[in-house]
C-alpha cells in the first residue's frame, strides 16, 4: 500500500483531538506523532496501531485489539485500533491521549 493525500487526510481527522499531529512515512506506512511523540502507526496494509504496553496494553487487549506481529513472529508494542474508534475521531483521539499518557509513564 502506497500512503495517499487520503489516507493523510484521514488519520490526521481521525486523531484530530490528540494535540498537533505530524507524521512521518516508513516501510510503506505511516508513523503517526502528537507533539513529537509517536503514538501510532498506520501499516504498510492499512491497518492503525496504537503504542502501549503494560496496564494500557492489557486494557487494550480487554476491548479485542490485537499485537502487531511481523511476517517472522517478531511483536512490536503496538496494538490495534480498537473496531469502534475507526470511524469515530472523537474515539480515537481517545485512545491516542491514553497511549501518550501512558508512554509518560
Amino acid at each position: 500500500m502506497t500512503i495517499t493525500d487520503e489516507d493523510l487526510e484521514f488519520a490526521y481527522e481521525l486523531f484530530s483531538g490528540v494535540g498537533t499531529i505530524s507524521h512521518r512515512k516508513m516501510m510503506g506506512g505511516l508513523s503517526i506523532y502528537a507533539d513529537g511523540q509517536i503514538f501510532a502507526i498506520l501499516s504498510a496494509d492499512g491497518v492503525y496501531y496504537i503504542k502501549a504496553s503494560g496496564d494500557f496494553a492489557k486494557r487494550l487487549e480487554q476491548v479485542g485489539s490485537t499485537k502487531f506481529e511481523t511476517g517472522d513472529g517478531r511483536s512490536m508494542n503496538y496494538w490495534t485500533l480498537p473496531d469502534d474508534a475507526l470511524d469515530d475521531p472523537e474515539t480515537a483521539s481517545g485512545w491516542g491521549r491514553d497511549a501518550i499518557l501512558a508512554l509518560g509513564k
